[in-house]
This record gives structure tokens, C-alpha cells and sequence, in this order.
């Protein structure tokens, strides 16, 4: 799998990935504690339209991206989103109002939203080959797993000797070393494809994902998933910080813990789903 990271310009876009998503990482922390310092007790809420704000962003503007993104410079664009990302980010620690938490989110948002499409279609283009394009993907969906066990255990770290705006400013890093890491290489042009219009190119990905019955119900784990992490995004600041009473670092292990039960909890799956189909393939052997 590590062979491909031979391939220059893509080892400089999956280091570009990685940083990126320990400075959203950092964030996530740090928006709950932001959260509970601006509104208490009702961080939840707080954190709940933060959350539906991003849900928002990635609905409406990912598709539209991902639309143009074989008629623009793609390296122009990922570099001037992730500066967008990053004076967000570098704003988030001056505010003193919910809603300019709302604003500031939005902005951030919609360039993340603009950028993974982005992002997603220039890896098939400097990856040719399909076994290569498949590895870079299995390595792409091992950094966001590893995410949610490196940025906590990060922010913990740094919490335990500094205010949590800190990490904001480690998410503005983040974004910045992402910027340098993109304008670093040279991204070859989109390979031409057959020409659609931009109502096509926007709604067909979600079109052929709800006429798939396998992908339909993979939405509905998904979102059955999703509801489950929301819970401990959501509400783990006001019960750490409110209902226990304890520390900014503390947050930080309990999200630490949660990457990790989840990571856990999905190679139990692998292993038990290998065992089933192993003692299944016996079986029938034997019937």
C-alpha cells in the first residue's frame, strides 16, 4: 500500500490530507470549549446547529464543486480554499458571539466542502492506474480513522499546558501546510470525459447512489452511524465540562477514546465478518 507514496506528487497531496485533517481535529475540540465558554449549558445546542451548519455546507455546495472541478485550476482553487479554511480558522479564537461561531463555521465549511470534491478528482488523475488509484483510496480512509485517535490525543497534549484557542491556531497550520504541500507540485490537467450539463454533473452522483439498493442501504447505516457520533459530539463537552466538572484536557481523552472504540469496535467487525465467512464456506463445503 506504502509504494505509492513513491509518486512524488501524490505523497505531497496524502501529506496535504493528513494535516489537514489534524487541524480539523484540533477544531473539533476546540468548538466544543468554545462552545461551552459562549453558552454553557446550552453548548449542545451550540454545537448541534455548528454540526447541522456543516451538514448544510457539504449538501448543498459539494455536488456544485464537484461540477466544476474538471473546468478550473485545480491547484489555484485547493490552494485559495485552504487559505479560505485557514483565516477562518485563525478568526475563531477572536469571537464573542454565537452567531459569528455560525458565520465563521459556514465560511470554513463551505471551502471544505469545495475542496474534497476537488480534492477527490485530481487523485484518479495523478494515479492512472486502478490498482494504484485503489490503494491510494484504502490509504486515504486509514488517515481519517487514525484522525480521530491522533488529533485528540494532540489536543490533549496541548491543553494540558495551553488554552484551548491554541488549537485554533494549530487548525490555521494546518490549512496553511496543506496550501504549501498543494502549490509544491504540478497537478496534471482533468482527462477529458463526456461532455454533460451542469444540472447532470450536480445531481448524478446522488441519483445513481439512491437508485443502487446496496447504496441505499449503506445510506441508512450510515446515517444510523452518524446519529450515534452526533450524540458525542454534540453533548460530551456539557457532560465533561458541565456535569463532572472536569478539565479542557479531559474532553480531549474522551474524544480520544471514542476514535478508539470506534477503530475497535471496526476491526472486531473485519475479524468477526472474516470468521462468519469462513465458517459459512465450511459449511456449505460440507452440506
Amino acid at each position: 500500500m506504502l509504494e505509492i507514496l513513491t509518486d512524488r506528487t501524490y505523497r505531497h497531496l496524502f501529506l496535504a490530507q493528513i494535516v489537514a485533517l489534524l487541524g480539523t481535529g484540533l477544531a473539533t475540540v476546540a468548538l466544543g470549549l468554545l462552545a461551552y465558554d459562549l453558552a454553557g449549558e446550552g453548548a449542545a445546542m451550540v454545537l448541534g446547529t455548528v454540526f447541522t451548519i456543516k451538514m448544510v455546507a457539504y449538501v448543498g455546495i459539494a455536488p456544485v464543486a464537484g461540477a466544476f472541478a474538471g473546468r478550473v485550476n485545480r491547484r489555484m482553487l485547493l490552494v485559495t480554499l485552504d487559505l479560505v479554511r485557514a483565516g477562518a480558522a485563525l478568526a475563531l479564537p477572536f469571537v464573542t458571539s454565537v452567531w459569528q461561531v455560525y458565520l465563521l463555521i459556514f465560511l470554513l465549511q463551505s471551502a471544505s466542502a469545495a475542496f474534497t470534491p476537488t480534492f477527490q478528482a485530481t487523485i484518479p488523475d495523478v494515479l492512472t492506474e486502478e490498482a494504484r488509484y485503489t490503494r491510494a483510496l484504502s490509504l486515504s480512509r486509514l488517515a481519517y480513522d487514525l484522525e480521530n485517535i491522533v488529533s485528540p490525543t494532540l489536543a490533549a497534549l496541548l491543553l494540558a499546558v495551553m488554552s484551548y484557542n491554541v488549537l485554533f491556531l494549530g487548525t490555521m497550520v494546518g490549512f496553511l501546510a496543506s496550501a504549501l504541500l498543494v502549490v509544491s507540485v504540478l497537478l496534471p490537467s482533468p482527462r477529458a470525459s463526456e461532455t454533460r450539463g451542469i444540472y447532470d454533473r450536480t445531481t448524478r452522483g446522488i441519483r445513481i447512489y439512491l437508485a443502487t439498493p446496496r447504496l441505499r442501504g449503506l445510506l441508512a447505516l450510515s446515517l444510523a452511524v452518524a446519529a450515534a457520533g452526533a450524540m458525542v459530539l454534540v453533548n460530551s463537552v456539557v457532560l465533561v465540562r458541565g456535569l463532572l466538572g472536569l478539565s479542557a484536557s479531559d474532553l480531549a481523552w474522551t474524544m480520544f477514546a471514542f476514535g478508539a472504540g470506534s477503530m475497535t469496535a471496526a476491526l472486531c467487525c473485519r475479524k468477526f465478518s472474516t470468521v462468519l465467512r469462513i465458517g459459512l464456506s465450511c459449511w456449505r463445503a460440507q452440506g
